[in-house]
């Protein structure tokens, strides 16, 4: 069965699977330019069942990335713009009375969806922040005391600008560790830039993506066969003590105030099989380790203001520590 057609979706093959995973870059590419790096960080966080952190200046594509995956992969999302008046059961839900039932109903917010796109998340305050983790880390909302479930797939992209501060709520760092991968986006290379613009010039319209000729090229049974192919990748004793190094190796950095905690090694370990799968392997290798590291663990450490003084970044730090920590033969 050809991974790019409609019914891409109704397979569980775990080969089949992969090349329609791998069949996303191309579908996004034609409404997205130059984020192929992007697109992986959010597959693989599909895979792992976990959460993105997109940072990158306002223009560079983000909410319309999360569109365009949403597309492709054929499920349904919903965006929310994050401000300072925003009230946690604008995301979650609530109760409505109902005049003629003379009762209360659930009425689901936007969290109820497969693909949350939490736009400038910073924006508003921590009690408004706080209502999603909940739904991020137990795949559930509790309104009047009932549970009610997430669908199947969930994951919240959330973006936030790194160069804006005014009005902004940074967000604490125990939510931060609920975030899977923190992905940058970058500014777009001149080639890169040429094309967006030639797009655009040629008519191409980010708000109609049927137009743009984006397709479902995958769908919920891919994920899920995809899932539990990587739950049998193997991993090494050897690999998992590298794991385990590089984040030990965090909380002694003089350059830190905050390391990895177990969590964000757990982490490291799901994100770097999940990369292994998709390149063909069902074992993990320490490059696949490294791959990872950025994305997965600099949102869970912590400068210290004398370092951030200096100039140091935690991608400097953790480059630094992936250099000097024995890999395993």
């Amino acid at each position: 069965m050809d991974p790019t057609t409609d019914n891409a979706g109704q397979t569980g093959d775990p080969g089949t699977a992969r090349a329609a995973l791998e069949a996303l870059r191309a579908e996004i590419a034609k409404a997205v330019v130059g984020q192929d790096p992007a697109v992986t960080g959010l597959v693989v966080a599909l895979l792992c069942r976990g959460h993105v952190l997109l940072e990158g200046v306002p223009g560079v594509a983000k909410t319309l990335l999360v569109r365009a995956l949403a597309s492709a992969l054929e499920l349904d999302t919903k965006r929310v713009q994050f401000t300072p008046d925003l009230m946690p059961s604008d995301v979650t839900g609530s109760l409505v009375y109902d005049t003629r039932s003379a009762e209360f109903s659930f009425q689901p917010g936007p969290v109820f969806t497969n693909l949350l796109l939490a736009d400038e998340i910073n924006r508003t305050p921590p009690k408004t922040q706080s209502s999603l983790l909940e739904a991020m880390e137990e795949r559930q909302v509790t309104v009047d005391g009932t549970p009610r479930l997430l669908p199947d797939p969930f994951l919240v992209a959330a973006t936030q600008n790194p160069v804006e501060y005014e009005g902004t709520y940074p967000l604490p760092e125990a939510q931060l560790d609920r975030f899977l991968l923190k992905l940058t986006i970058p500014l777009p290379s001149r080639q890169d830039e040429i094309d967006v613009l030639t797009r655009h010039a040629e008519g191409f319209n980010p708000r109609d993506l049927h137009a743009a000729g984006v397709r479902p090229v995958a769908g919920p049974a891919d994920l899920e066969a995809a899932r539990a192919a990587v739950a049998k990748t193997t991993i090494s004793p050897e690999i998992t003590g590298y794991v385990v190094d590089i984040c030990r190796a965090t909380r002694e950095s003089p350059s830190l105030t905050l390391g990895v905690s177990p969590r964000g090694a757990t982490a490291l370990m799901a994100t770097a099989r999940a990369w292994a799968w998709l390149t063909g392997r069902d074992y993990v290798i320490p490059d696949d380790v490294k791959a990872l590291a950025l994305p997965t663990l600099r949102h869970r450490v912590q400068l210290r203001p004398e370092a951030e003084m200096e100039g140091v970044t935690a991608d400097s730090v953790i480059n630094a520590i992936l250099t000097h920590v024995p890999v395993p033969r």
